[in-house]
């Protein structure tokens, strides 16, 4: 039975939603009845500079559509600034609901000529500056007993991409902040999710050519982001989306072989790392201590 997916009631925090894909996870959530703190520092796509009227101008495009929203020019860098915007729209609108932290940056380069500081500044923005959001909201998630987090992640993470060791580094990084805190959150109804975006952006102008970067229209990519911010999303998934195609990530564990710790341990297990590696039977672990459990489960085999 079709039921839409409806956020009357609802407010979310959409970081880096001046523009590209935040805007449309703004302009959607807001279409479907959420209040939005459009978040947007306002910057250039490398992280420089910063103005408020991206947001705002999101900001309006939702009031004229007669939706609930108000702009927010912080840093999600800026741990007092991000605290302060969840503050404003507690005082505004009671609760925070959803959080989708969508805010980024490229310093693209091969590591070989990475400036450090342009490593440290995209950790900085996508993995701590999702670790501020999700920290500030976190204690009124868990008060409400209700909570939707969506972290950004991407395939350069997932999979690799020449020129983006930071970028992708931090983007894998947001996968295992997901693991974790969706494990945790869980007994408060929070649930923890990733969206892997294709999409046409700032970020990808000049990459591709137009026809694929029409094909690639960041609206595409919405459905993914309100399934994974709606009451009935699954917890702990790494969804991606693309050109209205939609797939599931997931880290696997394979079954593995119990080779020992004898002297030629090392050479055996060379010997034999096609059977580690064969991806029978693998499985997707509920958590860490999985990995243990196979490596005691194996030795304890090879006794009988």
């Amino acid at each position: 039975m079709y039921v839409p997916l409806d956020f009357k009631g609802r407010v979310a925090i959409v970081t880096g939603a001046g523009g590209g894909l935040g805007r449309q996870h703004a302009l959607a959530l807001a279409a479907r009845g959420a209040k939005v703190v459009v978040n947007d520092l306002g910057g250039a796509v490398n992280g420089d500079g910063g103005h408020v009227g991206a947001a705002q101008a999101v900001v309006n495009e939702i009031v004229a559509a007669g939706g609930q929203a108000m702009a927010n020019g912080a840093s999600v860098t800026d741990v007092a600034a991000v605290q302060a915007m969840v503050q404003q729209a507690h005082d505004a609108w009671g609760r925070v609901d959803i959080l989708v932290n969508n805010a980024g940056i490229l310093r693209d380069k091969s590591f070989a000529k990475m400036d450090l500081a342009d490593f440290r500044l995209v950790l900085d923005v996508h993995l701590m500056g999702a670790v501020h959001c999700t920290q500030a909201v976190w204690p009124l998630m868990q008060a409400q007993n209700y909570g939707r987090v969506v972290l950004t992640t991407s395939s350069s993470g997932l999979y690799g991409n020449f020129g983006q060791s930071n970028y992708g580094a931090a983007k894998m990084a947001l996968v295992g902040l997901m693991q974790t805190l969706s494990i945790e959150g869980a007994k408060s109804n929070i649930r923890v999710n990733c969206l892997a975006p294709t999409a046409a952006t700032r970020m990808t102008e000049g990459l591709m050519p137009e026809d694929v970067l029409r094909a690639l229209d960041p609206a595409a990519v919405v459905p993914a982001m309100l399934v994974l911010a709606c009451e009935q999303a699954p917890n702990r998934t790494v969804l991606c989306a693309g050109a209205g195609t939609f797939e599931a990530a997931h880290i696997t564990l394979t079954q593995g072989l119990h080779i020992g710790i004898g002297p030629t341990a090392a050479e055996d297990l060379l010997a034999q790392l096609a059977q580690v590696t064969d991806r029978a039977g693998e499985q997707v672990p509920q958590s860490g201590a999985a990995q243990g459990t196979n490596e005691i489960t194996k030795r304890m085999e090879s006794r009988t």
